[in-house]
């Protein structure tokens, strides 16, 4: 579903993404982690191309998202994504959120767009809140209508950038069921999050980077259990215990 060759992305001088080579294979449920500027985010936004690449090729779905023929728009409809910070709009309602891509590109027609709209808030438990707008709603709740929102274009891929990183910790279990659930229906998904828990439960693989580098990639329990490369030992070790900085780190 996802390949990435050789990928190289620079701010300036600084390297980002320093020849990132991956695959994410169809209704695989891959968790990428790793420290604050390892890279992680940028990897993630160029996959619908909110970032450039420098050098390299990205397909998805066999299509080269890069190929100057390509349409960015029409890449963007196929592939869902969910930002940290919701980004619903504000003077919309939770069901014209969720109505105004399949109206204004698919060409639903109302009726048919609000029904679409209404099965997919019934699936993340938001039925409720159809005419409610975005500041009336929490954190977890606006996040579940964000994954709604992308899912409404029925894309095959969904991409999440920490989906949770912006909500109080009691919010962060009702999006991540949400998730969940769509890893049991077999959506291909590419999740940026320190959720552990979830890429133990959930995730196919993990793939963990820093310094713009894809430096291991496991099953979650090979990960967790068994990583191989320094960097990642140093790194579960520092989130396991909340006294790290005290305490020898793994070699």
């Amino acid at each position: 579903m996802i390949k990435l060759d050789k990928v190289n992305k620079w701010y300036g001088e600084y390297h980002a993404l320093a020849d990132v080579s991956e695959h994410v294979a169809k209704g695989e449920v891959v968790v990428v982690c790793g420290p604050s500027g390892s890279g992680k985010s940028t990897m993630i936004r160029t996959l619908n191309r909110l970032e450039a690449i420098h050098d390299g090729s990205i397909y998805i779905n066999g299509v080269d998202i890069y190929d100057r023929k390509a349409s960015v728009n029409e890449l963007r409809s196929r592939i869902g994504f969910v930002f940290q910070q919701f980004n619903l709009f504000p003077h919309l309602t939770v069901l014209e959120n969720c109505t105004l891509a399949p109206t204004r590109i698919r060409k639903f027609a109302r009726k048919e767009a609000d029904e679409l709209a209404m099965g997919l808030l019934e699936r993340v438990g938001l039925a409720h809140k159809a005419c409610a707008y975005p500041s009336e709603l929490s954190g977890g709740q606006q996040q579940r209508v964000a994954i709604a929102r992308a899912l409404a274009m029925n894309p095959p891929v969904m991409l999440f950038d920490e989906p949770t990183s912006a909500l109080d910790p009691e919010m962060v279990g009702e999006v991540l069921l949400a998730m969940k659930s769509l890893a049991k229906e077999g959506m291909t998904m590419v999740c940026v999050t320190h959720e552990m828990g979830f890429a133990r439960d959930v995730a196919d693989r993990v793939i963990f980077m820093d310094q713009g580098r894809i430096l291991e990639s496991a099953p979650p329990d090979t990960f967790f259990l068994q990583p191989e490369h320094p960097r990642a030992q140093r790194f579960l070790s520092d989130i396991r215990s909340p006294f790290s900085n005290a305490l020898p780190k793994a070699s």
